[in-house]
């Protein structure tokens, strides 16, 4: 009996072949380093995705011996209540990196939706804009997160509020600046004398023109957000116990660092991974944009 064959739309076989064309460009020429790094991000997020499935125990509740050390049942041995340390420390990967990426997500639509409004309108709009942006900027992050997690209470949620707050300023300025340069680009001179409208010249010119500078300034940022929020939940301004949070868990072991050095060691070594390979992850992006 023959194989059916099954009818695609000719519009979706050109998108699919766009699609395809496109992914195999980008990967063309790709160094051994950039695909290990690609592999690597991608693991973290699939640690991320599946922390709670992946994990052997809940890491809330007690499984063991308190302060355990490393064995087959508990790999990264226990915690002082008796948690298991794997558990606890996935789950704690899976809060700080996506925690990372919702400041970014803000920073990058919100402060990127500004830098593309005043870099196309100029004049005293621009003007207005980018001082009150240069206002946001002087803040210091750190001691604005604590500000806010005293008005709000203390949670993770908070934290990452107030280093929102103080992040969306860095992707108003870059955007704010490849828009005022593409603004003068002859390819912008000749779509203003073609007829084009402001929202199509904002749309579909000056929007895809800031879109490389931006991923390569999120990629970049991951790691330095995961290192911040870590070191704010280190300093106490994280989630309140039991969450497992790298932070936290981190400056609550640090004083059995001699007797059970796995209780804070390893939350630090997951947030050094994640930093590691975020930043790995966002030079291999912009080594590709940059080439391209």
């Amino acid at each position: 009996m023959a194989v059916a064959e099954y009818y695609i739309p000719a519009p979706l076989m050109r998108y699919r072949s766009r699609v395809g064309f496109s992914v195999r460009q980008y990967f063309q020429g790709t160094s051994v380093p950039s695909y290990v790094s690609f592999g690597a991000l991608g693991a973290v997020f699939f640690v991320a995705i599946f922390a709670r499935q992946i994990a052997p125990y809940d890491p809330l509740a007690a499984v063991g011996q308190p302060m355990a050390a490393p064995s087959a049942a508990n790999l990264l041995g226990t915690d002082t209540v008796g948690r298991d340390v794997l558990s606890r420390v996935l789950a704690g990967m899976q809060t700080s990196w996506f925690g990372a990426l919702a400041v970014v997500a803000f920073g990058v639509v919100f402060g990127g939706l500004i830098g593309l409004i005043a870099g196309a309108c100029g004049g005293w709009f621009d003007a207005v804009l980018m001082r009150v942006t240069d206002a946001f900027l002087a803040l210091p992050g750190p001691i604005l997160a604590l500000a806010v997690v005293a008005a709000l209470g203390r949670s993770y949620t908070h934290t990452l509020i107030g280093v929102a707050i103080v992040w969306w300023p860095l992707y108003t300025r870059i955007v704010r600046a490849e828009v005022r340069r593409l603004r003068a680009s002859p390819h912008m001179e000749a779509a203003r004398v073609g007829g084009a409208s402001w929202w199509r010249l904002m749309y579909r010119h000056l929007l895809p023109g800031a879109v490389p500078v931006t991923i390569v300034t999120a990629s970049l940022d991951i790691a330095a957000l995961v290192l911040m929020v870590a070191g704010l939940s280190f300093l106490g301004l994280g989630a309140p116990q039991p969450a497992p949070e790298l932070g936290s868990m981190s400056a609550q072991g640090v004083t059995y660092i001699f007797s059970a050095w796995w209780i804070p060691i390893m939350p630090a070594l997951a947030v050094a991974v994640i930093a590691v390979v975020a930043n790995f992850a966002g030079d291999a992006i912009r080594d590709r944009i940059r080439d391209r």
